[in-house]
This record gives C-alpha cells, sequence and structure tokens, in this order.
C-alpha cells in the first residue's frame, strides 16, 4: 500500500508516517517500480501500535524500546508494566502539586475577598499577593 492508505489507515498523516521511519520506528519500506513506497500489513501494525502507545502516554523511545524487544523475540509486558508505572507515579506527582498551586490559589482568592482595595497602597505590589 502507498503511504497516503497507510496513514489514512492508521490515522496519522504521511508526514507522521516518514518521521516514524527517519526515527527507525518504521522499517523502510520496498519500493514500487515507479519509486513509490510500498507497505505491507505488518507497517500498518507497527504504526498502529505506537500511535495507540503514543495515547496511551509513550513517548516515541518507549514504543520504540517495547518495539526492538519484540523484534529481537523478548516478552515485553513486564518491561511496559514497568513504563506504565513510572508514567502513574509522574502523573500522581504532577496531581499533587496542581493540588498544592489550587490550594494556594484558593487562600489568596479568599485573601482578596476579605481586603479592602482603598487600603492598598504600595505602587508595585497587590496587596493580594503579599504576605499572608
Amino acid at each position: 500500500m502507498k503511504i497516503s492508505e497507510l496513514a489514512g489507515r492508521a490515522g496519522v498523516s504521511a508526514k507522521t508516517v516518514r518521521y516514524y521511519e527517519s526515527i527507525g520506528l518504521l522499517d523502510d519500506p520496498g519500493r514500487t517500480a515507479s519509486g513509490y513506497r510500498d507497505y505491507d500489513e505488518d507497517a500498518l501494525k507497527r504504526l498502529t501500535f505506537v500511535r495507540d502507545a503514543q495515547a496511551a502516554g509513550l513517548s516515541l523511545k518507549e514504543s520504540g524500546q517495547i518495539l526492538e524487544m519484540k523484534d529481537a523475540g523478548h516478552g515485553t509486558c513486564e518491561h511496559t508494566r514497568g513504563m506504565l508505572d513510572q508514567h502513574l507515579s509522574d502523573i500522581d506527582a504532577q496531581i499533587a502539586s496542581l493540588m498544592a498551586a489550587r490550594e494556594e490559589l484558593l487562600a489568596l482568592r479568599r485573601r482578596a475577598d476579605i481586603l479592602d482595595p482603598a487600603d492598598c497602597t504600595d505602587p508595585v505590589r497587590c496587596q493580594v499577593l503579599g504576605a499572608h
């Protein structure tokens, strides 16, 4: 199949397909007599895997590691589980950081509600953001 068909079936752009080839996620395809790339169903499976792995939060590098392991005949479940655990840990840390930032913003908002704008006399600072 030509690149446009492969890209369409996988739900990505032809530019994405070419990029994935350039970084080794997809093998260089054979060429037709007229020089067009000629992809097989295995290329579609790999491309779909990379797309799905990205949707799950894995990086292209991580997808490549999994594909390399598969290509070498190794199982990947434990490796993938470790990656997913790390991503979950990272997300939990981001959530904690966002929750702390939210609490700080709520405290500032409550402070803004009780301050009198007439008391705001500092020419360079807002009293809402001052020490509390």
